[in-house]
């Protein structure tokens, strides 16, 4: 069986509004853009697949069930969009928590790339055909490690600018749909699908 390329999304700031440690899925709303570009590449053969930090279960503001919600109305969100969300993974980990099963270093939260690489291997993608989107060089870092091709969204919510051999993105773009344009420019349609 052939891998699939993919494009990685962060969730918060990129997909959706930066609402910190918000698992409210009442609240969840786009980012600016966001549907538009998520429309984009819903007509293309992409495999979509969202990567999030979710701290908050390590610092004990919520259970690591309530993703459970957050993972259907995001489900939902891709669908309104007409795009398939083929995979929600998160780190649950941060190494200064409360909660002393999550409080750990890990390998799966970002700037590491350990949910890509699962994410590859669950559903059979090929990581230097993909293309990881993010808000910040922690994004960046990730999905360059993982062996992706990627793009900052210059947003505003990158704000320590901390350089490195992996903090260098493939290109910049000013939000979703943008980035989206960069990606489908050398991707495969669906067929039928209009570009």
């Amino acid at each position: 069986m052939a891998l699939r390329s993919a494009v990685f999304l962060d969730k918060d700031g990129t997909v959706l509004m930066d609402v910190p440690f918000n698992v409210e899925p009442g609240r969840m709303a786009y980012a600016p853009m966001a549907l538009a570009g998520l429309s984009r590449l819903a007509r293309t053969d992409l495999s979509l697949v969202v990567i999030s930090n979710q701290p908050g279960v390590a610092r004990g503001l919520f259970a690591a069930d309530a993703l459970n919600a957050v993972s259907v109305k995001l489900a939902a969100m891709f669908h309104a969009a007409g795009a398939h969300l083929d995979g929600f993974y998160w780190c649950p980990h941060h190494p200064e928590g409360v909660v002393e099963a999550y409080a750990i270093a890990c390998d799966c939260r970002k700037p590491q790339p350990g949910l890509l690489l699962l994410a590859a291997q669950e559903l059979e993608l090929d990581l230097p055909a993909s293309w990881f989107i993010g808000d910040i060089l922690d994004d960046v870092e990730a999905g360059n490690r993982a062996g992706c091709r990627t793009v900052l969204l210059d947003v505003g919510n990158e704000t320590e600018w901390r350089t490195g051999p992996h903090r260098e993105p493939t290109c910049r773009a000013p939000d979703l749909d943008a980035a989206a344009q960069i990606i489908t420019a050398g991707a495969t349609l669906r067929p039928g699908a209009q570009s």
